[in-house]
């Protein structure tokens, strides 16, 4: 059975759960892409309540969806890292932000959401140099 466990940036918010994965999936939503900062949000799905939290209280912010019902985002206040989704249109499932998790080894989607408004350019990422580590001056 897999253990999920994680945390903010800066340790102040430490999570774990038992559960198993409902799924994993990217979010290329608007809302999504500000909250993280990115062109997009890769999301676990868990089932509704079975996240337990450590450390210090989770911040909240309510946000409206393109459906018009809320989504409570659960983040850190200390170091702002979103943790938690919580959206009323899905009332059986939470949607734990993969980026704090300490083993993503296992992490792959199986779904790709709200491609609409996906970046175009991400597309083109496999043709783009890497590097293993940041540039050099």
């Amino acid at each position: 059975m897999l253990k999920i466990q994680g945390g903010c940036l800066c340790g102040a918010i430490r999570y774990r759960s038992d559960a198993e994965p409902l799924m994993t999936a990217v979010c290329n939503c608007k809302n999504c892409q500000r909250q993280s900062g990115s062109a997009l949000s890769v999301i676990v799905a868990l089932p509704r309540g079975a996240l337990i939290m450590e450390g210090a209280e989770p911040a909240s912010y309510r946000d409206t969806g393109a459906s018009g019902l809320a989504i409570i985002r659960r983040f850190c206040a200390n170091c702002g890292s979103p943790i938690l989704s919580e959206p009323e249109r899905t009332p059986t499932r939470d949607w734990l932000k993969a980026g704090t998790l300490d083993d993503t080894s296992w992490l792959e989607p199986t779904a790709n959401f709200w491609c609409d408004s996906e970046q175009p350019w991400l597309r083109a990422l496999g043709d783009v140099p890497r590097s293993a580590r940041s540039p050099t001056a």
